[in-house]
């Protein structure tokens, strides 16, 4: 699917094989490739057609291009135009031979969540506008890509959630907020990387800088407190339901955990965001170091910011 030696150099450097199996070390080797295809395909996909490609400006040209891959993504009955369309039928067939249609469903409705977010996106860049707290938050969590990823655990661990577990409003708030997390922390892995290239467009700290009149330090520092006071929740309200969770949806909580952890550790140490040009030696991990405590503990929901105060709804426990 790539079409120089050079994009696929930088598909080989995202090393989505070591992501994949952290978020799912419980994975057989079949069910870790067809996962870990996926995510090597996406950071292809984002890489030429949504941060820096053709398209990244061209909404209308992009939608055209999203229905093809969503339709892709959805059936193989034609061959679609696009390479990197028909690369992701190849990797559906390989989900569709391992994985039930329920989550195959799940998986297709979250591929299509992402795509609308990079859509909402792209508009913007098309236009020079950049959103506000409230409405980037928003974006980012489908723009991001968690949705599909994090999807990925049912078919990467073989845990089927019944739907009464998986749509209850604390397991969807308990996704969005690891996704929220994992979203704030790419954010920061990115930023050299974005600085180096001229792409820092839209990221939590261009947005905080923008609508508080900040300098890049405080933008940094106030996009950390969000972020731990986001995972201060989700820890929170993970242990009042994992306690009543079956083992299915229990599997599935512990991926959410994996997740976060370790989107984390591979960012801190991953090429495509580095650039060190060499397989990190696992010693390497030891420099990798946490805070002892949150940058920012507060209990209630996070200041301007509407659209994920639901998260702290008493009702979800």
């Amino acid at each position: 699917m790539c079409a120089s030696e050079r994009e696929k150099a930088w598909v080989v450097a995202t090393h989505s094989a070591d992501f994949m199996a952290r978020f799912a070390p419980v994975a057989d080797e079949d069910r870790l490739l067809a996962t870990a295809l996926w995510v090597y395909w996406g950071f292809a996909f984002d890489d030429a057609r949504c941060d820096s490609g053709p398209l990244s400006t061209r909404p209308a040209q992009f939608n055209a291009l999203a229905g093809q891959v969503q339709r892709a993504c959805e059936t193989d009955r034609a061959e679609p135009d696009d390479r990197y369309a028909r690369a992701l039928q190849d990797i559906m067939r390989r989900f569709r031979s391992l994985t039930p249609p329920t989550q195959v469903a799940r998986f297709v409705h979250a591929h299509r969540a992402w795509l609308s977010g990079v859509a909402w996106q792209i508009g913007n860049q098309a236009v020079g506008r950049m959103p506000g707290l409230d409405e980037f938050l928003a974006m980012r969590l489908l723009s991001a890509g968690g949705h599909p990823t994090f999807a990925l655990l049912e078919p990467a661990t073989g845990a089927y959630v019944p739907d009464r577990e998986m749509h209850r409003p604390a397991v969807q708030a308990l996704t969005e907020m690891a996704i929220m997390v994992a979203s704030l922390d790419n954010d920061r892995h990115s930023l050299h990387k974005e600085l180096s290239r001229g792409q820092t467009d839209q990221n939590i700290y261009t947005v905080l800088m923008a609508e508080r009149a900040l300098p890049l330090q405080q933008a940094v520092h106030e996009a950390s407190a969000l972020r731990d006071r986001v995972l201060l929740r989700f820890l929170r309200l993970h242990d009042r339901v994992r306690p009543t969770a079956g083992p299915e949806l229990a599997t599935y909580l512990q991926g959410l955990r994996h997740g976060m952890r370790g989107n984390n550790e591979w960012g801190l140490r991953v090429p495509r965001y580095l650039s060190l040009g060499h397989w990190p030696d696992e010693r390497e991990d030891l420099l990798v170091t946490f805070a002892e405590e949150p940058s920012d503990s507060r209990p209630g929901p996070v200041e301007g910011a509407p659209c994920i105060a639901w998260w702290w709804d008493p009702d979800l426990g």
